[in-house]
């Protein structure tokens, strides 16, 4: 197995570098340029308690293999041998992820189990950069909270008199992110452009669904580590300009609802908001799902499966007619999963 995945993965790397000469000239420039790159945000993603905390988190959720058929038992044998190569040709600028795999039940790409591990320990040095950026009316995708507290937030508003809801829906949200845009928007923090490229590599890695490769120029893939954390930087934007127009947005991943205290303000909300969210941040509105409704209509108003009512005491929460939806992106355990091997040894 170790031989048959080294062969592999020096015919793919020799494939991608073919493909991309012209991006690796500027990619080694700017490795060069960077390689002293204050904050040193790669080296901390490299950084072997990093990287194994990485492997047990991948390991400790299991889930599927890529399009290279390793599996997370296979990963363990595999890291121990190419550990050091692999960790070389990040540090280098070298590292190609390879294309994502196509399951449409869920709609899912599933990146390899090595690429995993990189996205997961690139995420766990991103999340402390971004998350206390990120509005407090955010739930999805975030340590520490849940459904539930975005239900009970938004109880909070309709008890202060919100009594209006616009539900926004957006079309293909992982499938449509602009990846200019979210490169810009990681920029900001990011000072070690290496990093962007890293990111910018696992974008453009590309779907393989029935043997065939098809190159993404837009979106993340449903599925990989990296993307909750990516989806919530670019919603970000949204969630802080609604915050300055004084505008209640409670927001569970791509499920955004605004709140009013008015039909007429609600309706003017729904314009504004679908002009925003096409414009400036290039996505797509389904314009026949987003409407304005009544927050205490049980029957017309329902987010993340459930509902609310309002009786002699008050707003009260209750469970949708329909079962509760799960998402199937956030793909990572709880924290602190126990495995015992660590291909990186201290």
């Amino acid at each position: 197995m170790g031989t048959e995945n080294k062969e592999s993965f020096s015919q793919r790397d020799s494939a991608e570098r073919k493909g991309y000469v012209r991006a690796h000239r500027s990619f080694n420039q700017i490795w060069k340029e960077r390689d002293r790159a204050e904050p040193d945000i790669l080296g901390k993603i490299l950084n072997k308690d990093n990287l194994n905390r990485a492997y047990k988190r991948v390991k400790a959720n299991k889930g599927a293999p890529g399009v290279d058929g390793m599996t997370i038992e296979a990963a363990l044998p595999w890291l121990k041998e190419h550990n050091h190569e692999l960790i070389e040709r990040m540090r280098k600028g070298k590292y190609t992820p390879s294309p994502v795999r196509r399951v449409e039940i869920p709609k899912l790409g599933i990146p390899t189990v090595i690429d995993r591990i990189i996205q997961q320990a690139m995420t766990q040095q991103l999340t402390p950069v971004f998350e206390p950026l990120f509005s407090d009316d955010s739930f999805g995708y975030r340590p520490g909270r849940s459904a539930k507290d975005a239900i009970e937030r938004i109880k909070e508003y309709i008890e202060q008199g919100y009594t209006r809801a616009v539900v926004l829906d957006l079309s293909k949200y992982f499938d449509t992110l602009n990846h200019e845009i979210l490169l810009n928007l990681l920029r900001r923090q990011v000072k070690d452009e290496r990093v962007i490229q890293m990111v910018k590599r696992y974008l453009k890695s590309g779907v393989m669904e029935k043997g065939v490769v098809t190159e993404t120029e837009e979106g993340a893939p449903q599925g990989g580590n990296l993307s909750p954390l990516l989806a919530n930087v670019y919603l970000n934007e949204f969630d802080r300009e609604y915050h300055r127009r004084d505008v209640p947005s409670i927001r569970y991943a791509d499920d955004i609802v605004l709140l009013a205290k008015s039909e007429r303000a609600a309706e003017r909300v729904l314009e504004s908001s679908t002009k925003y969210l096409e414009e400036t941040l290039k996505l797509k509105v389904n314009r026949e799902k987003s409407r304005t409704v009544s927050m205490i209509a049980i029957r017309n108003f329902e987010f993340l499966g459930f509902c609310f009512g309002k009786n002699g005491k008050g707003i009260y929460i209750r469970v949708h007619g329909r079962k509760p939806r799960i998402s199937c992106v956030s793909l990572l355990p709880e924290a602190g999963a126990a495995v015992s091997s660590e291909p990186w040894r201290r």
